[in-house]
């Protein structure tokens, strides 16, 4: 909790007041967006996909001295709009409002595209888009009530530049761009501004069980010369969600250290 930094605005925590629903919000970058946001005066819900997950991570937000009354955890199914609208559902009747919604929930793909079955794009498709969408289709409602909101999205920085294999995903990110600029448009009207942020290459679990000869050469790559930490896309998020950013809308942010591919 110490290398998570507090944003003020006017003598104020950045979120204070806030509501927050952050999928894919149990580890990783979205746990570290949950922490960075609770920090920052959010009240914080995540969403995870398995019930032993999300009590895990409560349990490290509470470990980490966050006051218990400030957050909560769900596991929707969100490849069902009716799981997805429940849970929405019961956040408002406990919370009374959504001020921010953080779509991070993702999957990975690496294979090439002739070792991959139908099945297997599909998969990533669903999680990686299409329940964006199901999230988004049953918040917005909820937002536009109040006449304000912000939604932000996990893009990538292959959705900007492709990957070798594993077409799935940055075919589902490409797709996040989408979502998020054309949202950004129909939703201006309503007080409800549409980003993304694009993470680089971030020293997550995945990442870190790599061994240096995969590692060091992608280092290389990079102009700041290291990889992202979560914090590094948490604080980026934070901005996003704040007044700081109240005239950003329809943005990709690559938060990246310059990566390309």
């Amino acid at each position: 909790m110490n290398n998570i930094n507090l944003l003020t605005i006017n003598g104020q925590p950045a979120l204070a007041n806030k509501v927050a629903v952050i999928t894919g919000g149990t580890r990783g970058i979205g746990f570290a967006i949950a922490q960075t946001f609770l920090k920052n005066g959010a009240k914080v819900i995540i969403f995870g996909s398995r019930e032993e997950s999300v009590n895990k991570a409560l349990k490290q937000l509470e470990k980490a001295g966050f006051d218990n009354d400030n957050f909560r955890g769900y596991w929707p199914d969100l490849s069902d709009y009716q799981s997805v609208a429940t849970t929405i559902d019961q956040i408002v009747a406990d919370f009374a409002k959504i001020d921010i919604l953080v779509n991070n929930a993702g999957v990975s793909a690496e294979k090439p595209t002739e070792f991959t079955e139908a099945s297997e794009f599909d998969k990533v498709i669903d999680l990686n888009l299409n329940a964006v969408f199901r999230v988004i289709r049953a918040v917005m409602p909820v937002m536009k009530k109040r006449s304000e909101g912000v939604i932000l999205n996990t893009s990538s920085m292959v959705s900007l530049y492709g990957q070798p294999a594993g077409v799935g995903y940055p075919a589902s990110k490409f797709g996040i761009n989408g979502l998020t600029k054309s949202l950004a448009r129909e939703l201006a009207n309503d007080g409800i501004r549409v980003n993304a942020v694009a993470p680089g290459i971030i020293n997550t679990d995945m990442v870190a069980k790599l061994p240096a000869s995969v590692i060091d050469p992608l280092i290389k790559t990079i102009p700041l010369g290291r990889i992202g930490e979560p914090t590094d896309i948490a604080n980026a998020f934070l901005y996003l969600a704040s007044d700081l950013a109240s005239y950003v809308t329809g943005e990709i942010l690559s938060v990246d250290g310059c990566a390309r591919s």
